[in-house]
């Protein structure tokens, strides 16, 4: 792919004053799109622009993200029709919604995040700039947070939704993907957009709770979570949906837990599968082994009694919770899906196996468990190393408003 732009900014990004985005999320859920919405929302007024960001609703028992707004300082447009199932009469209301703020707000940039309100903004935006194009051109922006085209829907319906996307991107002016791999992913498995359309900017995220966790903290943290001294602790955190697979997870702790005594897993989230899971802990036997933390927005303390940060996924786009499990100073372990190698870039700061391999999974636990906390401790302090620099919010927005100036300025 030529058209890749990992690092493309040459010089301080473009200036432009008075410029306005419309940002459209289909919600605000725990996880990186969320945050990345209310972030750039934020901090692309010292570059500039006016942001309006819209979201939709919630779907039942999803953690809720809007706090966010509240500590980042931004105001936004609530939307009850922009919802993430299906459902022909709200997603033209939806759509008309958009495209009636479209007039109003007559933004520069509309920049969609999320496979939903990636449909309907831009089929919005597509709609404004055939009645006012010749007056106040659009440009349309989509990120790919990931993408649903692998375990979250049937052959049919994945054929359904990537002939769509196909369709949407005709009018697109620029497709961004998180990480290289998504990009190649989307580009050339899945033929969506031009070449020219393309581009790979990482996320950014504002890492100081975890960069700052020290020895004081963790003992802190321990205690505060009340683990024995010499107890070792094994997380994961993300939703308990399908394609977390947090059955994975279980069937790895079985193994380590046949292997050996000391440890203890943590399973940080909530979601529709969590009774399902509760059972099979319990038919697996794992009752005093495996803690079922739910929703948490102390997540600091939680990677701080952490010895290990194990990600479970069968799709992910670049996963949040690994860089953030590794900012803090603790190795990751992952399935080999998605963005996930443009996290643990090397065998120094974490370990990568194939999916649905529990006993892959197990052996790279235990192997770094019997290594001791002198060795894991120092492939911790590599891995926040790794994460501080890929990662950088700082880096994120001067990507952003670069790219924004760019597509305005025409080039």
């Amino acid at each position: 792919m030529t058209s890749i732009r990992a690092q493309h900014v040459s010089g301080p990004p473009i200036q432009h004053k008075n410029k306005k985005v419309l940002r459209v999320i289909t919600r605000l859920n725990i996880g990186g799109p969320a945050i990345q919405a209310v972030s750039l929302t934020a901090r692309l007024k010292a570059f500039g622009y006016n942001s309006l960001l819209v979201h939709g609703a919630l779907s039942p028992g999803e953690g809720d993200m809007g706090y966010l707004l509240r500590r980042e300082g931004v105001e936004a447009l609530k939307l009850q029709s922009l919802q993430r199932s299906v459902n022909p009469k709200t997603d033209f209301v939806a759509a008309y919604q958009l495209y009636r703020l479209l007039c109003d707000f007559e933004p520069d940039v509309v920049h969609t995040h999320t496979a939903k309100a990636g449909a309907l903004g831009r089929l919005a935006a597509r709609f404004y700039n055939l009645t006012h194009g010749r007056r106040h051109p659009v440009r349309i922006v989509h990120t790919y947070h990931g993408h649903v085209f692998d375990g979250y829907f049937g052959k049919r319906s994945t054929a359904v939704f990537l002939g769509l996307e196909r369709w949407l991107a005709r009018w697109t002016d620029r497709i961004i993907a998180i990480s290289p791999r998504i990009a190649d992913e989307i580009s050339k498995r899945y033929a969506i957009g031009r070449s020219d359309q393309v581009c790979s900017i990482r996320l950014g995220f504002d890492l100081a709770p975890f960069i700052d966790i020290d020895d004081n903290m963790r003992h802190a943290s321990r205690e505060r979570l009340v683990i024995p001294d010499s107890t070792l602790v094994v997380t994961t955190v993300g939703r308990l949906t399908e394609i977390k697979k947090h059955d994975l997870f279980l069937e790895m702790a079985e193994r380590v837990c046949s292997s050996r005594q000391d440890v203890l897993f943590f399973i940080v989230g909530d979601g529709e599968l969590r009774d399902e899971l509760e059972s099979r802990v319990s038919a697996l036997g794992l009752e005093s082994a495996v803690r079922f933390l739910g929703w948490r927005q102390d997540l600091a303390t939680i990677y701080a009694a952490s010895d290990l940060f194990v990600l479970t996924s069968r799709n992910e786009g670049t996963p949040v919770a690994l860089i953030e499990a590794m900012a803090s100073g603790i190795p990751g372990i992952s399935t080999d899906v998605g963005g996930v190698r443009d996290v643990i870039t090397s065998p120094s700061v974490g370990s990568v196996v194939p999916f649905a391999d529990a006993e892959a999974l197990a052996g790279s636990v235990l192997s770094l468990l019997a290594a001791g906390t002198a060795e894991r401790r120092a492939m911790g302090m590599r891995a926040r190393d790794v994460v501080r620099t890929r990662f950088a919010m700082d880096r994120l927005v001067e990507e952003i408003a670069d790219l924004y100036g760019e597509l305005i300025d025409g080039e």
